[in-house]
C-alpha cells in the first residue's frame, strides 16, 4: 500500500541550552595564587531546517511532532569551555512554508532559502575566568547558560509547479499528465482516482520546459468540505497559469458550461487570487463526444470571457501537444513562481517580572539571576537598538534598579547579568 501523502504537520521545536561556566582555579606544583581558569559553557544547538530535494511529502512529521538540539557541556577548569550542542537538521520538501502556529504568521518560505535556523540555541554561560579584577582575584561564583528557544511551528507543502490541471474529477486530467510527461499517475474510469497530487515536467523543446501539477478532483460545496474538500488547492497556490480541463463528451450527463461554473466558483470561494489567475480551458474527450453542442456553448461561453480554448483528447493525445505549446507562450510572459515573503515579526515574550532576584554582591559587581531574568534575556537581540531599550524597560519595571540602589551600589560599579555585563550609571 502506498504511503498518504501529507502536506500540513504541526510540529514543536526546541534549541539547546547553553552549558554552564565553570568555577575552578589554577593549581600547579610550585606556582602560588594561579589565579581562576573556570571555562565558558559550550553554545546550545540550534534547529535548522534544510530542503531535500528528494522528500515530496511531510510524512515524516506525521508521528514524531517535538524536534530537540543538543545542550551545550558545562565548562571545565584550565580555561576550557565546554562543547557546542549539536545542531538538529530538519529535512523538508522544497516549497514548505512555515507559519508560527499561533499568529499563522509566514516565518521562511523553503523554496528558495536552502538552510533557515528555526530555532537558536541559547549561549553558554562565562566562567570564573571571566570575573577577575584587581580588586576582586578570586572569584568564587559564574554563570548558568542561557536557555534555547522553544516554538510551535505549523508546515505547510505548497508544491512549485508552474501550471496546475483543475476540474472536476473524472474529466482526464491523469491522463493529459500522463501523455504529456513522464509522470506516471494512477488513472481509472471512476470518481477521485487521484488522492493526491502528482507532478510531471513537460518538455516542449530543446530550452523550453515547465513543471505540470495534477490537482485531486473539486466538486460543488467543496468550500463546505464535500469529496476532497480544498484540501489541495493551496498546491496551486503558486501556479503562474491554470488549465481548467472540462469534459465535452457527454458520456455522464453533464452540461460542460455548468461544470465550468462550478469549478470556477469553487476556485473564488477558496481565494488566493485564484479565480484571476491566467487560465487555459481545455475541451476533453472530444474523439467520444457524440453531440458537439456541448462543446460549442462552452467554446463560446469561455472565449467570451477572453479565455483561449483548446479542444483535445488525452486518451487519443488529440490537440496535447498545441495545448502545452500555447502554455509555455504564456509561461514566457507571466511572473515567476510565487515565494511567500515572511510577515512574521518577534514579538516580546510575556514575563512575569515580580518574582525576587537573586543579587550577590562581590567587591565593586552586584550579580543579578533568577528564573525570568534568564527567560529574558534569552529572547533578546542584544545587536538591535530597540531590543536593548525594551529590556531596559523591562529591568527598570521590575524595579530591579530600585532594589540594587537600596542594597547600596555605586556609579561605575558592574552590574552581572548571566552574559551581560555593564556600567550602572544613575
Amino acid at each position: 500500500m502506498a504511503a498518504p501523502f501529507v502536506d500540513t504537520a504541526r510540529i514543536t521545536v526546541k534549541a539547546g541550552n547553553g552549558g554552564n561556566g565553570a568555577v575552578a582555579f589554577h593549581r600547579e606544583k610550585y606556582v602560588a595564587a594561579g589565579g581562576p581558569d573556570g571555562g565558558d559553557g559550550g553554545r546550545g544547538g540550534s534547529v535548522i531546517l534544510e530542503i531535500n530535494p528528494h522528500m515530496s511529502t511531510l510524512m515524516d512529521f506525521r508521528y514524531k511532532r517535538k524536534y530537540v538540539a543538543g545542550n551545550g557541556m558545562d565548562g571545565q577548569g584550565k580555561r576550557c569551555s565546554g562543547k557546542d550542542g549539536e545542531d538538529l537538521v530538519i529535512k523538508v520538501p522544497k516549497g514548505t512554508v512555515v507559519r508560527d502556529a499561533d499568529t499563522n504568521e509566514i516565518i521562511c518560505d523553503m523554496s528558495e532559502t536552502d538552510r533557515f535556523v528555526l530555532a537558536r540555541g541559547g549561549n553558554g554561560g562565562w566562567g570564573n575566568k571571566h570575573f577577575a579584577t584587581p580588586t576582586r582575584q578570586v572569584p568564587r561564583f559564574a554563570k548558568a547558560g542561557l536557555p534555547g528557544q522553544e516554538r510551535q511551528v505549523i508546515l505547510e507543502l505548497k508544491l512549485l509547479a508552474d501550471v496546475g490541471l483543475v476540474g472536476f474529477p473524472n474529466v482526464g486530467k491523469s491522463t493529459l499528465l500522463s501523455v504529456v510527461s513522464k509522470a506516471r499517475p494512477k488513472i481509472a474510469n471512476y470518481h477521485f482516482t487521484t488522492l493526491f497530487p502528482n507532478l510531471g515536467v513537460v518538455y516542449v523543446e530543446e530550452g523550453v520546459s515547465f513543471v505540470l501539477a495534477d490537482i485531486p478532483g473539486i466538486i460543488e460545496g467543496a468550500a463546505e468540505g464535500a469529496g476532497l474538500g480544498h484540501d489541495f488547492l493551496r498546491h496551486i497556490d503558486r501556479c503562474r497559469l491554470l488549465i481548467h480541463v472540462v469534459d465535452v463528451s457527454g458520456s455522464e450527463g453533464r452540461d460542460p458550461v455548468a461544470d465550468f461554473e462550478a469549478i470556477q466558483a469553487e476556485l473564488k470561494e477558496y481565494g488566493s487570487g485564484l479565480e484571476d489567475r491566467p487560465m487555459i480551458v481545455a475541451g476533453n474527450k472530444v474523439d467520444i463526444a457524440a453531440d458537439r453542442s456541448g462543446l460549442e456553448a462552452l467554446k463560446a461561453h469561455v472565449e467570451g470571457l477572453g479565455m483561449p480554448f483548446y479542444e483535445i483528447s488525452a486518451a487519443a493525445q488529440m490537440g496535447t501537444r498545441e495545448l502545452m505549446l500555447a502554455a509555455a507562450r504564456q509561461l514566457e510572459h507571466l511572473p515567476p513562481i510565487t515565494v511567500y515573503e515572511p510577515t512574521y515579526v518577534e514579538r516580546p515574550p510575556e514575563v512575569d517580572t515580580s518574582a525576587p532576584l537573586n543579587i550577590i554582591h562581590e567587591d565593586d559587581t552586584w550579580i543579578v539571576e533568577g528564573p525570568w531574568l534568564q527567560r529574558l534575556m534569552a529572547n533578546v537581540n542584544f545587536g538591535d537598538y530597540e531590543s536593548r531599550n525594551w529590556f531596559d524597560k523591562m529591568l527598570r519595571q521590575s524595579g530591579l534598579f530600585d532594589r540594587l540602589e537600596e542594597m547600596g551600589i555605586k556609579d561605575g560599579d558592574i552590574v552581572s547579568l548571566y552574559n551581560l555585563e555593564f556600567e550602572y550609571q544613575r
